[in-house]
């Protein structure tokens, strides 16, 4: 297939990218390069026969319709977004302009070329808006989050978010494209942005700094690897049913402080040291609307589709750390031009 990927440089992204790439596919990656786009996430198919690249903003239609017409893809996989949840609590703005705006310009471009297309072509083509299981809230200790869970969104991330999937669904349902929604659960694996949890505890630890834990670290998460989730999204882009939702999660889920444990316990066996790496656990102050609980019902995606998650906690996490031992060229850079831990999303009071 030819299929345009927003946000294909970001760490979700550009592990959709590298696997539509190994599938054979033609693939067209549209990013703006913001702090957490990189180039160098793709360096092993930059000059890949079937990857092209244009650097454009999805808010500006003016670069979105050329490269449909001209690239003619016939599936989209829609990630670009802000995705940081601390970063939403200061920057809220830029959440609603990206990720709400920035969807609905990319809707209508691709309505527009969608309806000029061929009979043929026009029931073949696919979008897909790849969302966050954020967007239905918290959970308390029991049950998981199914298609059918109300949205109930807590942060200004998880509220743009939502309103992105909100569109979505209603240009399938008014106007008819094409347009199927995933949801998924917390993705970690290489080339994740060192403000994320996982990574940024790995590369604290490398450096003997505080490992910050949010409150008493009792959240829960479902963790779901990032190539695990770059297979899910293909399959449903492909054989997904038009108008409908797919939950992607990986069926693991830990306690913030049992990840941070496990980091530890790694690297104390990769890496030792004088003291337990443990040591530099520090429990700070929580950040605001911190949801206690996301868990993903993913047996329609595995029942309809065939999808299973290959990675368990265990095995995804010792790639994971491995990855950043072995791979400072691509995170060193970052971690001291762009962001070097620094606690984020910390309320500001204006008088």
């Amino acid at each position: 297939m030819r299929i345009l990927v927003t946000g294909g440089a970001g760490f979700i992204g550009s592990a959709v990218v590298r696997d539509l790439i190994a599938n054979g596919d033609d693939v067209f990656v549209l990013d703006n390069l913001t702090y957490a786009g990189s180039l160098t996430s793709f360096n092993q198919v930059l000059n890949h026969k079937n990857f092209k690249f244009l650097r454009a903003d999805i808010c500006n239609r003016a670069a979105l319709d050329p490269v449909f017409a001209q690239f003619q893809p016939q599936g989209v996989m829609h990630l670009a977004a802000e995705s940081h949840v601390d970063r939403s609590i200061n920057s809220a703005g830029e959440f609603v302009q990206t990720n709400i705006v920035g969807t609905y310009t990319l809707l209508e471009s691709a309505r527009t070329f969608w309806t000029g297309l061929p009979a043929t072509a026009k029931s073949e083509f696919r979008f897909l808006h790849v969302s966050t299981d954020e967007v239905y809230g918290s959970l308390g200790a029991e049950g998981l989050f199914s298609e059918s869970t109300p949205y109930d969104p807590s942060s200004p991330y998880s509220a743009s978010k939502a309103a992105a999937d909100h569109l979505a669904k209603a240009w399938q349902r008014t106007y008819g494209m094409p347009v199927i929604v995933s949801n998924c659960s917390n993705n970690y694996g290489p080339f994740q942005f060192p403000e994320k949890l996982i990574p940024l505890v790995i590369l604290n630890a490398l450096h003997t700094e505080p490992l910050p834990v949010y409150g008493a670290g009792t959240n829960i998460r479902d963790w779901l690897y990032v190539d695990d989730h770059a297979r899910a999204l293909n399959l449903i882009l492909r054989r997904g049913r038009v108008g409908e939702t797919y939950n992607v999660g990986g069926q693991n889920e830990r306690q913030n402080i049992e990840i941070v444990q496990s980091i530890c316990g790694l690297l104390d066996g990769l890496l030792p040291a004088t003291k337990p790496h443990a040591n530099l656990i520090r429990h700070v102050v929580d950040r605001p609307g911190h949801d206690y609980r996301y868990a993903i019902d993913a047996s329609k995606l595995e029942s309809e589709l065939g999808w299973r998650a290959e990675e368990t906690f265990d095995s995804g996490i010792a790639k994971t750390v491995n990855w950043y031992l072995e791979n400072a060229w691509w995170w060193r850079p970052l971690r001291e031009k762009i962001y070097s831990g620094e606690r984020l999303g910390l309320m500001k009071i204006h008088s």
